[in-house]
């Protein structure tokens, strides 16, 4: 228990380099860091993490910020969570299903947040903005959308975009696109498993053994799908062989 409650807020920070099928030369090396799961507001390391995260970002500099759900548990880590995405300037997020206590875990209680400052939410919208001096379009799907089968995020995708990005709480949506639509997925949800057994070859999501996608680079035909293994905790206040992460994605053409 000791080792769980210590990993829970041990951060690993990692620079990913993502090839984009028919990405423009101009965009190749922007940079991308994407943050999840933060679940602030019940009693954990999370916090810990998710703090070292952003001043990691902050340093970075990258060209987009994108975030994937799950930022609070409870409504009181709602002023953490403010002060924190204060110090990280423009950013885009989703909320996910813990963001609205649509979930088995005991400890989560609805938050009421339409607005986070500097950081565009985005729910079934798409929003354009200029990078290296093309057009590159961030969508984002609401997460009540996608579990009630009304997410149709393809249709917000805008063909006239250089790059088009994906914020989805939910990785499975990767599988559903039409082929084309999106150049990169961003979900989280799945903490990498959270309570990991490792084994020779091989990992055990003790929570979801099933699980497709639980970390890291997958790919469906020309879309690329990148799973964040989050910075907080659900159920229970540990991380197994499942450490935290912030993550900055490098777009290679």
């Amino acid at each position: 228990m000791a080792y769980g409650w210590f990993e829970a807020g041990w951060l690993r920070t990692r620079v990913l380099d993502v090839p984009v099928d028919g990405l423009p030369p101009e965009l190749d090396g922007l940079r991308i860091a994407h943050l999840s799961d933060f679940h602030l507001g019940v009693p954990s390391r999370g916090p810990v993490a998710v703090e070292r995260a952003i001043e990691w970002v902050v340093q970075r500099r990258p060209d987009l910020v994108c975030l994937t759900g799950d930022l609070l548990s409870r409504p009181r880590g709602e002023p953490l969570l403010r002060r924190l995405l204060s110090r990280l300037g423009p950013a885009f997020a989703v909320l996910g299903n813990h963001d609205y206590a649509q979930s088995r875990d005991p400890f989560s209680r609805p938050v009421d947040v339409d607005e986070l400052g500097e950081t565009t939410l985005l729910a079934d919208e798409g929003r354009m903005v200029e990078r290296r001096g093309l057009q590159v379009q961030v969508v984002g799907v609401d997460p009540r959308s996608y579990r009630y089968g009304r997410a149709h995020a393809h249709e917000l995708a805008d063909s006239t975009a250089s790059l088009r990005i994906l914020l989805c709480h939910f990785p499975g949506i990767a599988r559903k696109l039409p082929p084309g639509s999106f150049h990169l997925v961003l979900s989280g949800h799945m903490h990498a498993g959270q309570i990991v057994l490792p084994y020779p070859g091989g990992r055990l999501l003790l929570a979801n053994p099933r699980a497709r996608e639980s970390r890291g680079l997958y790919r469906y035909g020309a879309t690329t799908l990148h799973v964040s293994p989050g910075l907080g905790t659900t159920f229970v206040p540990f991380r197994f062989f499942a450490r935290p992460e912030v993550t900055e994605l490098v777009l290679r053409a």
